[in-house]
C-alpha cells in the first residue's frame, strides 16, 4: 500500500479514531462505578456538613451513624422511606420523577430534618442542604457550595462563616418560607434573614431564591405535625 496516498491517510486516521474511542469508552465504563461511589460519598459528606459534622474521614460510617432514613414526601406532606437507590441529583429527581427527598437524622438524641436545595448563581450551579430541628422551623445547620462563583465574593457561600449565619434562624412566617438572604446591611427580620455577601449581591440573591424556592416545595411537610409515617 502506498503510505503516501490520501486513501492510506484516511484509513489510518479512521482506524486510530476507532481505537481511541474504544479505549476511552472502556476506561469510562471501568471507572463508572468508582466515580458514582465518589459522588455518593461527597453527597453524604455534604449532608453531614449541614448537620455540623465536617471533615469526616469515613463518610459511609458517619452517615450511617447519624442519618437514619432517606424519605420521600407524599402529596399530603407525609413521608415514606425511599425504596430506590441513593440519589445525588435532586433537581433531576424533582423534575423527572417529582421526588422530594427529606433526610431524617438524629443528633444527640434529637431528630433533625435535612432538605436538598439547588439553584443557579452568577456563573453556574449552586446547591446545598438546610437542616432543621424537630420543630421543622428552626435551622440547625446549613451547607452551600457552587460550581464557579467568583473567588472572594460569591464563592464565600461555601465558607463556614457564611453558613453559620443561618444557625437558629426561623424558617416559616405565617406558613410561608421567610428564611433567606438580604442585601448586606439590610436585615429587617433578624429572626429569618442573614446578611448577603458584600460585593456578591447576585450570588446572595440566588441563594435566597434557592432556599425559598426549594423549601417552599416542602410546605405541606413543614406545616404538618403528623408528617412522618
Amino acid at each position: 500500500m502506498n503510505t503516501n496516498s490520501n486513501s492510506y491517510t484516511i484509513i489510518y486516521a479512521s482506524v486510530m479514531v476507532i481505537i481511541v474511542a474504544f479505549l476511552l469508552a472502556f476506561v469510562s465504563s471501568s471507572l463508572k462505578e468508582t466515580q458514582n461511589k465518589n459522588v455518593e460519598m461527597d453527597t453524604k459528606k455534604q449532608i453531614l456538613a449541614a448537620l455540623n459534622i465536617r471533615n469526616v474521614e469515613n463518610a459511609d460510617a458517619e452517615y450511617g451513624k447519624y442519618v437514619k432514613a432517606d424519605m420521600l414526601m407524599n402529596e399530603d406532606g407525609s413521608l415514606t422511606e425511599n425504596a430506590g437507590a441513593f440519589a445525588t441529583g435532586y433537581e433531576k429527581e424533582v423534575k423527572e420523577n417529582n421526588r422530594l427527598h427529606v433526610f431524617v437524622a438524629e443528633i444527640d438524641g434529637a431528630k433533625k430534618y435535612v432538605f436538598p436545595v439547588y439553584g443557579t448563581g452568577l456563573w453556574g450551579a449552586i446547591w446545598g442542604y438546610v437542616a432543621l430541628n424537630d420543630d421543622k422551623n428552626t435551622v440547625f445547620g446549613t451547607y452551600f457550595s457552587h460550581a464557579s462563583e467568583t473567588p472572594g465574593l460569591g464563592a464565600e457561600i461555601a465558607t463556614e462563616h457564611f453558613q453559620n449565619e443561618f444557625l437558629n434562624k426561623k424558617t416559616l412566617e405565617n406558613g410561608e418560607v421567610a428564611l433567606g438572604v438580604v442585601k448586606f446591611g439590610k436585615i429587617e427580620k433578624p429572626d429569618y434573614q442573614v446578611d448577603g455577601i458584600s460585593g456578591g449581591t447576585i450570588t446572595s440573591v440566588a441563594v435566597d431564591a434557592m432556599i425559598k424556592g426549594c423549601l417552599s416545595n416542602y410546605k405541606k411537610f413543614l406545616t404538618n405535625n403528623d408528617g412522618e409515617e
